[in-house]
């Protein structure tokens, strides 16, 4: 797969194909979005079932965690785990602007298999609802429900059908994680529950790779990146999945500086009154968000909270997922092991 770009939106341009709807917002070749509330969705990448095993040493499953809202997940373990002690345990997001993304993405599937064998960790890949029919914060909600249903798994709860990987996680040792949009998710779900008791859980970590955070206020790298050949997230497509995902007030989609979209903004709560545990911050030199990522690493340390962060060089966002070169493998192998490195530490 070469680069996938969340090109140019088009927004209410002539010459659009469908004439018997109005379009009202458009990233091209990835999503129309009707006036009517219709949506388009196009398969820019092939989906795969779980019994795709790219490694042999990776067993997975989908699970139904909500058949009400259809919230499901892929679930994913080391083979060898049977003989080891009990696994962490790695709730992940997937990114897509919000709105588009599934767990059963090929380039997610890959990934989060090769994550789990090198972390030794199990992996639960959650499919949340998709915005604009769902904005936010249905994905947040969705979150909060995956966090109580693994609750639930550690309380022995629901039923057997989930021994096969609950029987070897160490509930105690809980990460949420995602990318891009999928980020987003972890940290507001995290900041959801920040104060919260979810024993026996225990949230031990955030993983941030490539946060998809906003403001209205442009910052340097938005400027400079918004364009660039190499990174898959554009500024305008970037404007526009968050047009499509945050909440609507008396007709209008609020604006980017919504707690949701900038959790440095004056509307936000103040990050030193979070219970936060310790954050890793992947970040891309290429993206468009790298300022904004560094900027939320900043004020993350004088909020007092543990944070560390890593700068991929040479490689825009969502490269671990949407690039294949031998450079930009090479740094998805950086990746894994830094996110592989704190999950174990």
């Amino acid at each position: 797969m070469g680069i996938l770009s969340l090109a140019e939106p088009a927004l209410n341009k002539p010459g659009n194909k469908d004439q018997t709807r109005k379009l009202a917002a458009e990233i091209t070749g990835l999503i129309k979005v009707y006036t009517d509330g219709h949506v388009d969705r196009f398969p820019v990448i092939s989906e795969v079932p779980w019994s795709c095993a790219p490694e042999a040493g990776t067993i997975s499953r989908d699970v139904t965690i909500n058949k009400l809202t259809g919230l499901w997940a892929r679930i994913y373990a080391p083979r060898q785990a049977a003989h080891h002690a009990k696994l962490p345990l790695v709730i992940y997001f997937h990114g897509g602007g919000f709105c588009l993304g599934s767990p059963a993405w090929k380039c997610y599937h890959e990934f989060l298999v090769k994550l789990a064998s090198k972390a030794n960790c199990l992996i639960v890949s959650v499919n949340y609802r998709l915005a604009p029919e769902n904005r936010l914060p249905a994905a947040y909600e969705d979150g909060l429900s995956t966090v109580e249903w693994a609750r639930r798994q550690a309380l022995g709860e629901t039923s057997s059908e989930n021994s096969w990987w609950s029987t070897l996680c160490d509930f105690s040792r809980v990460f949420l994680a995602g990318d891009s949009a999928g980020a987003n998710i972890a940290y507001n779900v995290v900041a959801t529950l920040s104060g919260r008791a979810v024993k026996p859980l225990s949230l031990r970590g955030l993983i941030l790779i490539q946060p998809f955070f906003g403001g209205e206020a442009r910052l340097a790298s938005e400027r400079s990146n918004a364009e660039r050949a190499n990174t898959a997230l554009s500024l305008a497509a970037s404007d526009t999945f968050w047009q499509l995902a945050l909440p609507v007030v008396g007709g209008t989609a609020a604006n980017r500086n919504h707690p949701w979209c900038n959790p440095l903004a004056k509307s936000s709560q103040a990050l030193h009154e979070l219970h936060l545990p310790q954050s890793l911050v992947c970040i891309s030199e290429m993206d468009v968000l790298r300022d904004r990522n560094l900027e939320f690493c900043a004020a993350m340390r004088r909020a007092g909270k543990k944070v560390d962060h890593v700068i991929y060089k040479g490689v825009g966002h969502a490269f671990q997922v949407l690039q294949d070169s031998p450079f930009s493998n090479s740094r998805a192998i950086e990746m894994i092991t830094h996110v592989a490195a704190f999950v174990k530490k």
